[in-house]
C-alpha cells in the first residue's frame, strides 16, 4: 500500500494510523503506554487547543522541549491545526530561542517547564527580546508566571479547545495542502546564524516513506528516539517514521548510556537510530553484559565518521543484523543518500550510501555536493538571499559538504568546504584525518582544525579523546600518524580532551574548537 498517496498531509497520516494500527502501542513513556487510536484523540485535541488559542493555518507553531510524549502530541496538534511546526533545539539559551522565534513569527510557543536544572521559561523572560507576535505560551508543566496572562498550562491549554467542534477540528487538517509548508527546520548551526529550512508535507511524507523502506522498518517494531526531536533524524526519522510504519515510540528525554541500556532491555528494542558516538559508548559500557541486548536488529547512524570496528561490533557483538549510513541536511528533507541492506560491512563504513530514489547527486569541480530531487527545501524562510546562495538556477541544492563517489555511486563525505585547510599548499581534509585517528586503538574519538604555523600556513590540530586506561601522550599520537598518513596530513599539535563538542545531530562543533585556539 502506498501510504504517501493515501496520506497527502502529516494531518491524515496521523487519522490513518489511528485506524490502521488503532490498538496497537505507538508511545511508551515510563508507564504511560498510549495506543495508536488514543494517539489520534489526543493529538485531535491539541489541535482543537490550537484553534481556540487563535492558530490559523499556515501560523508558526514553536515547540521547546525535550523528547516526550507531550512533544508528539503538540507538534502532531498543531500541525493538524494546519500550522507550520517550529522546533527548538533544548540546547539554546534563551536569546538563541527568542531570536528564532522572532525570525520565525511564531504565534505560538510550546515549552518544557524545568528541564536538567533549568527553567525554560525564566530563561525565554530574561532573555528581554520583544516578540510581539508571540501570542501564547503553553508550559508542560503545572504552575506558569502569576503575572502574565499569555502563560497558560498545558492542561489549560487542552481543556479550551474541548469547546472546538471536532468536525471542524478534521476539516481544519483535511484542508491541509500536500504542498504547503509543514515545519520550518532551523539549521543546526555549526557555523553561522542558524536558517529556517522550509519543507512541505509531501516532501516529508515522500522521504520517510522511503527511509523507512530502505531501512526496513516494520510494525510493531520498538524504536527507542535517542536524537533529538527538534532535529529531522529525531522528528521525521523518528515520529514521522514510526507511524508510516506503526511502530512503536519510545522517546528518551536525555542521553545517558545506563538510560540507553534499561530502556533497551526493559522495552526490547528493537530499532536504535543515532550518532556514532551513541553507539561506540554503548559497546564500551562496562556494565553492558548485565542488560539483555538481544533484541536489536536495526541500526542506522551516521552524521559522522563511522569506524569500520564499530560496523563489525555492532553486528558480532550485540547481533544486529543490519546496519546502516546515511546522508542528509535539513535543507534536502533530512535524507540525500543511504546504504541498502546487504552492502558489505565496508561500504557501510567507509560511505553514506547511494542517491535515495529520484535523487540526483553530483560533484561541482571543487569537490562540493550538488543535490537535486523532491525534497530540496522551498528555501529558507523569509531569506531570498540566502536561498539563492545555496540553491542555483536549476535546482541544485549546494550542500556546502565535499565528497568523492566510487563507480558505484557510493557517497563518501570528505569534509565540509570551510574546515578544508591548505597545508603547503597541499588541501587537508579535516573528516580524512579524524578517520584515519580512529584507527588508533587508543583513540576513541578525534576532531581537526587548521591552525596558523609560520612556515606551512596552516597545519592540523588534533583534539583526541583518550579511551579508557590509555596513557597515550601526544607524542605517541604524532609519531603514529607520521607511520599512517601522508606528512601534511600529520597534526602537528594534540590536546587531550574529555569528550568533544556536538550539536544535536551529533556533528562537531568545530567553531567552539577555534575559539579555544583563539582565546
Amino acid at each position: 500500500m502506498d501510504r504517501v498517496s493515501e496520506c497527502g498531509s502529516i494531518p491524515e497520516l496521523v487519522r490513518w494510523a489511528a485506524e490502521r494500527y488503532g490498538p496497537g502501542e505507538a508511545v511508551v513513556e515510563g508507564r504511560t503506554r498510549v495506543s495508536y487510536a488514543e494517539l489520534g484523540e489526543r493529538v485531535e485535541r491539541a489541535a482543537a487547543g490550537c484553534m481556540a488559542s487563535g492558530v490559523r493555518a499556515g501560523d508558526r507553531v514553536a515547540i521547546w522541549a525535550p523528547n516526550t510524549l507531550d512533544w508528539i502530541v503538540a507538534a502532531l496538534g498543531a500541525v493538524s491545526a494546519g500550522a507550520v511546526l517550529v522546533p527548538l533545539n533544548t540546547r539554546f539559551k534563551g536569546t538563541e530561542a527568542a531570536d528564532v522565534l522572532a525570525r520565525s513569527g511564531a504565534r505560538l510557543l510550546f515549552v518544557t517547564g524545568t528541564f536538567l536544572g533549568t527553567s525554560y521559561v525564566a530563561s525565554l523572560r530574561r532573555a528581554g527580546v520583544e516578540l510581539p507576535r508571540l501570542e501564547r505560551v503553553v508550559v508542560f508543566s503545572d504552575t506558569v508566571p502569576d503575572d502574565d496572562p499569555a502563560y497558560v498550562t498545558w492542561r489549560s491549554f487542552l481543556a479550551a479547545g474541548d469547546g472546538v467542534d471536532p468536525a471542524a477540528v478534521r476539516a481544519r487538517g483535511a484542508a491541509v495542502s500536500p504542498s504547503s509548508p509543514s515545519d520550518i527546520i532551523y539549521t543546526s548551526g555549526t557555523t553561522g546564524r542558524p536558517k529556517g529550512a522550509v519543507i512541505t508535507h509531501e516532501q516529508t511524507l515522500r522521504c520517510y516513506e522511503v527511509w523507512s523502506e530502505l531501512a526496513g522498518l516494520r510494525e510493531g517494531d520498538r524504536y527507542l528516539i535517542v536524537n533529538p526531536f527538534f532535529h529531522t533524524f529525531g522528528y521525521k526519522a523518528g515520529i514521522i517514521a514510526c507511524l508510516l510504519r506503526g511502530a512503536v515510540m519510545v522517546p528518551q528525554s536525555v542521553f545517558t548510556v545506563d538510560t540507553v541500556l534499561a530502556n533497551i532491555a526493559a522495552e526490547r528494542v528493537t530499532v536504535l537510530p543515532g550518532p556514532p558516538t551513541l553507539h561506540q559508548s554503548l559497546l564500551d559500557h562496562p556494565s553492558r553484559t548485565a542488560h539483555d541486548l538481544s533484541s536489536l536488529r536495526l541500526v542506522v547512524t551516521g552524521a559522522a565518521v563511522v569506524p569500520l570496528r564499530l560496523v563489525e561490533r555492532l553486528r558480532s557483538e550485540l547481533g544486529v543484523a543490519t546496519v546502516l549510513t546515511a546522508y542528509g541536511l535539513s535543507e534536502a528533507s533530512g535524507i540525500v543518500t543511504m546504504c541498502r541492506r546487504g552492502d558489505p560491512a565496508e561500504v557501510i563504513a567507509s560511505t553514506s550510501g547511494r542517491a535515495i530514489p529520484d535523487t540526483e547527486v553530483r560533484l561541482s569541480s571543487s569537490g562540493e555536493v550538488l543535490v537535486r530531487g523532491f525534497h530540496v527545501m522551498r528555501g529558507y524562510f523569509e531569506d531570498a538571499e540566502a536561498t539563492a546562495a545555496a540553491v542555483d538556477g536549476d535546482g541544485w541544492l549546494h550542500t556546502g559538504d565535499v565528497g568523492v563517489l566510487d563507480p558505484s555511486g557510493n557517497l563518501r563525505i570528505t569534509d565540509r568546504i570551510k574546515d578544508m585547510f591548505i597545508v603547503g599548499g597541499f588541501n587537508a581534509y579535516p573528516a580524512e584525518i579524524e578517520q584515519l585517528l580512529g584507527l588508533h586503538p587508543d583513540i576513541a574519538d578525534a576532531a581537526v582544525i587548521g591552525i596558523p604555523d609560520p612556515r606551512l600556513g596552516e597545519v592540523g590540530k588534533a583534539y583526541v579523546v583518550r579511551r579508557a586506561g590509555s596513557t597515550l601522550t601526544a607524542d605517541d599520537v604524532i609519531a603514529w600518524s607520521r607511520r599512517e598518513m601522508a606528512n601534511y596530513k600529520v597534526p602537528r599539535r594534540v590536546e587531550f580532551v574529555a569528550e568533544l563538542p556536538r550539536n544535536a545531530s551529533g556533528k562537531v562543533v568545530k567553531g567552539v574548537l577555534r575559539g579555544r585556539e583563539e582565546r
